[in-house]
This record gives C-alpha cells, sequence and structure tokens, in this order.
C-alpha cells in the first residue's frame, strides 16, 4: 500500500509562559523576513533593542492568563488536531496517512518532524499549514521552512502542498455549524465579527492574496448563516508596529458599535485552526473588556474549530482529494 505522511504545520509558541521563553520564541519568531518586511539592519537594531527588552515581559504576562496544565494552548489545541485527524484516516483509509505535526517556531520543530518523517520510509509528503487563508507571513514561510529542510535529502518522496482551504464547503460548513451551535446555546447576538489576523496594507498591495481569501471566507460563511447585511462585520486584529495595516480594526469597530447601540457581539475567528493566545487573550478577554466599557453588554468568543468533528472531516477530506488529485495525475503521466 503506498503511505503518505501528512505534515500538518502550526505558527508555534514559547515552550513556558515565562519572559525568558517567551523572548527566545519572539526573537525566531520575528526575525523572520517573511513576517517583518523592514530591511534587515534596521529591523535588529529595533528587534534587540526595543521590541525584545519590553513584549517579552508582556506577553509572558498574557500567556499566564490562557496557559493550561498541559501547556500552551496552540500546542494542545493542534496535538488534538493531529490525533484526531489520525484516529478518522485510520478509520477510513486502514493506515495509509501517518500525520505528523509541527511548529514553524520553537517546538516540535519541522525540521524534527521530517526526519521522523524520513525515517518512516513513506511514498509521499503532504503539507498542511493549518491557514485556511494563504498568507505569506503564514503559509508561505511555512512551506519555505519544510522546502529548506525537505531540498536536503536525497532520494526524497514526491510533495505535495495545501496551499489554502478558505473556500472549501467542508470548512465553510464546519464554521457555520459552530456558529449555530453557539446560537442555539447563547442566542443570537446582533452582530456576528468576523475578526482575521491583520497583515500590513504593503504586502497586499505586493500581490499577497490574503485579504481576498478573507473576504470569500466571509462572504461563504455570511451566506451560509443567512445573515443581514447589519448583522455581520469583517475586521482585522493584532496589528503590530506603526505601518498601515488591513482594516478595518477589531479595536475600533468594536467602539463603534458600542457607541451606536449595538449591545450584543458575537466573534469568530474563521482563520484560526485552533485557539491561541491571540484568540482567548486578546479576543476573548481584552476585547471584551474594550466592547463592555465602550458602551456594550454582552460579548461572547466562539471557539476556534479545534478538534470539532466535522473541522476533522473537512481537514481529511482536503488531504483526500489533494492525494487523489496526485495519483491521477500520476496515471495520465504514465499512460
Amino acid at each position: 500500500m503506498k503511505r503518505t505522511a501528512v505534515l500538518l504545520i502550526n505558527l508555534g509558541t514559547p515552550e513556558a509562559p515565562t519572559e525568558t521563553a517567551v523572548r527566545e520564541y519572539l526573537r525566531e519568531f520575528l526575525w523572520d523576513p517573511r513576517v517583518v518586511q523592514i530591511p534587515r539592519v534596521l529591523w535588529w537594531f529595533i528587534l534587540h533593542f526595543f521590541v525584545l527588552r519590553k513584549r517579552p515581559a508582556i506577553s509572558a504576562k498574557a500567556y499566564k492568563k490562557i496557559w493550561t496544565k498541559n501547556g500552551s494552548p496552540l500546542l494542545v489545541c493542534s496535538k488534538r488536531i493531529q490525533q484526531a485527524l489520525q484516529a478518522l484516516s485510520d478509520q477510513k483509509s486502514a493506515g495509509e496517512y501517518e500525520v505528523k505535526l509541527a511548529m514553524r517556531y520553537g517546538q516540535p520543530s519541522i525540521e524534527k518532524a521530517l526526519k521522523d518523517i524520513k525515517e518512516s520510509d513513506v511514498d509521499n509528503i503532504i503539507v498542511l499549514p493549518l491557514y485556511p487563508q494563504f498568507a505569506t507571513s503564514s503559509t508561505g514561510t511555512a512551506w519555505q521552512a519544510f522546502r529548506q529542510v525537505y531540498a536536503q535529502w536525497e532520494s526524497a518522496p514526491a510533495s505535495q502542498t495545501i496551499v489554502d482551504y478558505h473556500d472549501h464547503e467542508g470548512y465553510i460548513n464546519a464554521l457555520a455549524q459552530s456558529v449555530q451551535r453557539h446560537w442555539a446555546a447563547h442566542g443570537k447576538a446582533d452582530c456576528l465579527l468576523l475578526s482575521f489576523h491583520g497583515v500590513p496594507e504593503r504586502t497586499i498591495r505586493q500581490g499577497d492574496p490574503y485579504l481576498k481569501h478573507c473576504t470569500k471566507t466571509t462572504e461563504l460563511l455570511v451566506k451560509k448563516l443567512a445573515l443581514e447585511p447589519l448583522q455581520w462585520r469583517m475586521v482585522f486584529q493584532s496589528r503590530f508596529g506603526k505601518a498601515k495595516w488591513v482594516q478595518p480594526y477589531c479595536v475600533e469597530t468594536l467602539e463603534e458599535l458600542a457607541q451606536e447601540g449595538v449591545k450584543n457581539i458575537d466573534v469568530i475567528c474563521p482563520g484560526f485552526a485552533a485557539d491561541c493566545l491571540e484568540t482567548l487573550e486578546e479576543i476573548a478577554i481584552q476585547n471584551r473588556d474594550i466592547f463592555l466599557k465602550a458602551g456594550g453588554e454582552k460579548y461572547h468568543y466562539i471557539p476556534a474549530l479545534n478538534d470539532d468533528e466535522a473541522h476533522i472531516s473537512a481537514l481529511f477530506s482536503l488531504i483526500e482529494e489533494k492525494n487523489n488529485a496526485d495519483i491521477s495525475r500520476q496515471k495520465k503521466e504514465v499512460s
């Protein structure tokens, strides 16, 4: 039987909610030129003499609010996705797939995951970055890091990458079901905020399709939920630095909605496959406080899809579709 390794890649996390661990993580993350596109000499000075002197203490305090007994929520949730996907693939494909997990920054590293895959003697590798919408600073750098290690192999197996799934039917259905479950349990809010991680405007001008992907995901989800124009907003969170980022900004929109008399808000983050610092601390805690302080009354964060059954089913469909497309291509080449 042909055996395929599936490499899930997520962003990464510090090993502990401490200033030292966070500094080490941020040093690796923020030095990536696909994440911060500033001339290297200038950015080295800013990073080491300003950012890494102040940011680790602030971020460590935020991590402590959401850290679990099993570790970082991002790593815990990502492992659950890996385990659930492995279980489903074992059930449906009788051991054809071996699912591995790696982090772009931190541990488990892409290099370590690929070493394990190499020792498993597989015939094919499918790389699945857990980012539904493609961005150079997420999917792009994950793919690049994979290729740097993969290119060093001799007699390497074939590899394919799922570069995005922003409009995949299974993914949209999983998002819609999560919102509908929330409504069934808590009631439907006056407005649903769809908040995506922000990126600098210049990356969009350079041709990055991220904004188009976010917009398409939003349109499909809004249609699936049959929302009217005033019942939803698409916004962007986590702005970093002084450059202009894609708008509207999440925080400003929350304040505006409260001032306009919107009292009840639901927030979902469709770009996050697994809950993490951004969703659990920034969106669920910080932004809730901002909305309530501005005059809002009820604020609910709808969790990421994590290891939800519909989400795992959608990811498995993506893998099967990519694998079957490759088999069809090989048959055509042979014939």
